[in-house]
């Protein structure tokens, strides 16, 4: 039976299941700040304060999480959680990490639901979508710096964002395209493809330090036996209540359709939320009718003031569909039901990708090829956060677009006439206190929703 960590390599600081559980719950309920203020906070807590795993084992962790598709912060709690206490350690640790924010995103929708129309609320969300665009345009900054180390790279995200924006690609085909791309390229050119690496010294790292060090690995490639198992066994949990929604409502059931289309979403999110919800936004609003425009900046507000993913907004997106086209349930039980079957379908596949390919990954480990297709990959998605930045701004600083399609290019021109003034002077101001104050999320989305609220107060 192929041993998931060589136990003999691994110190004998592993922490006591009970005392992993704590310290996962405190992770849970601080994981504020967007993927980056999460994976900081995992650092700061497990690297440096608890000591459980190295620098280059975090860091490769990450790595690796971000070549899957779905949230990459939750999928490295879960990965860690697998490394120190297998399948339990990673069912806990990935689970609470959703749970805080199920729970906060849920009371919200239903409160946005219940109250959208009044003024308090109208004038609160005005002033978070300025803010939420600014953070927006701060991730692309942010990933660019980290990815976009050379000219290869800075075409790769113009190419993916030329793609995406104007001529509509799909998402998948841009991140798989991208891939390969890295992984030949890396194989020709390898110091232009070889970006995003692991510490290539890991002569500081004390094994005898940390409980799971630089010399902890898998020995042995993963049995096909085991895979199978974990791959039928999380296929069953993903689509079996799925195929009793099918049977108990049938295929046209607004309940089904968001179980299905967020199934499919859950394969193409590589790169985290940011970088797919453009797409989501456009088929919520525009395909299924689930959302009004611009409601999603507000439901991604939610989520970036509340604990977990930001890919929780899909969750808001799923309780405002079933709230508002269930028609034979009591709106807000709808909502639930929305809530529930959106985050079911989200997550059950993060688990699979983990508990499947970390064995694999572990076995890898140290592979430059991997590497180089994931430097690929990161820099298309830098591209494709470009696309939602200017997809939100437009939409949050504009009232009516034009979209003309010609020569197979789309573009959205806005009307300029439309142009928010007050939504521009609150984004100027989120940019300031982002990039010159250096503020941090939560100070800057406070700060936003408070000239919201003012400047209905006084102008409306």
């Amino acid at each position: 039976m192929f041993n998931e960590i060589d136990s003999k390599i691994i110190s004998q600081k592993l922490p006591l299941f009970r005392e992993a559980l704590r310290v996962w719950l405190k992770v849970a309920v601080n994981s504020f700040g967007g993927p980056a203020g999460q994976i900081a906070v995992m650092h700061r807590i497990l690297v440096e304060e608890r000591k459980w795993l190295s620098e280059n084992r975090f860091l490769h962790a990450l790595n690796y999480c971000m070549l899957l598709p779905g949230p990459e912060a939750q999928q490295l709690a879960t990965y860690i959680g697998w490394l120190l206490h297998r399948t339990k350690g990673g069912l806990v640790a990935g689970t609470l990490f959703i749970l805080p924010g199920f729970i906060s995103i849920l009371i919200l929708s239903i409160l946005y639901a219940k109250f959208q129309q009044t003024s308090f609320m109208q004038a609160l969300f005005f002033g978070l979508k300025p803010a939420v665009m600014a953070l927006v345009v701060e991730a692309v900054i942010r990933i660019g710096k980290r990815a976009l180390k050379n000219v290869v790279m800075v075409s790769l995200a113009a190419v993916a964002f030329i793609a995406i924006f104007f001529f509509n690609l799909p998402f998948p085909l841009i991140v798989l395209s991208a891939g390969i791309i890295g992984f030949v390229g890396g194989k020709f050119w390898e110091e232009k493809f070889y970006v995003i690496k692991a510490p290539a010294s890991a002569q500081n790292d004390e094994p005898q330090t940390f409980a799971i060090s630089d010399a902890a690995a898998a020995t042995s490639r993963p049995p096909l036996l085991r895979s199978a198992r974990v791959a039928a066994i999380w296929l069953l949990l993903w689509f079996v209540p799925l195929a009793i929604l099918i049977a108990a409502r049938g295929w046209d059931d607004v309940l089904v359709k968001e179980g299905i289309f967020f199934s499919k979403a859950a394969v193409v999110t590589f790169g985290g939320a940011y970088s797919v919800l453009a797409y989501i936004a456009q088929q919520a609003v525009n395909t299924y009718g689930w959302l009004r425009p611009g409601e999603m900046l507000d439901g991604l507000g939610m989520a970036e003031t509340t604990p977990g993913p930001l890919i929780m907004v899909l969750q808001f997106v799923g309780f405002m569909g079933a709230y508002r086209h269930a028609t034979d349930l009591d709106p807000l039980i709808a909502g639930v039901f929305g809530s529930i079957i959106t985050t079911w379908v989200t997550f059950t596949p993060c688990f699979l990708f983990i508990f499947l390919g970390a064995p694999y990954i572990e076995y890898l480990r140290g592979k430059k090829s991997l590497s180089t297709a994931l430097s690929g990959i990161t820099a298309a998605v830098v591209g494709v956060i470009l696309n939602l930045a200017v997809w939100f701004s437009l939409h949050t600083l504009f009232g009516a677009l034009n979209e003309v399609n010609s020569m197979g290019m789309r573009l959205l021109i806005p009307q300029w006439q439309t142009l928010d003034f007050a939504a521009l002077a609150i984004a100027v101001g989120a940019f300031v206190a982002l990039f010159h104050f250096k503020w941090g999320m939560i100070p800057t989305l406070a700060g936003s929703a408070g000239a919201g609220l003012v400047y209905h107060l006084i102008f409306r």
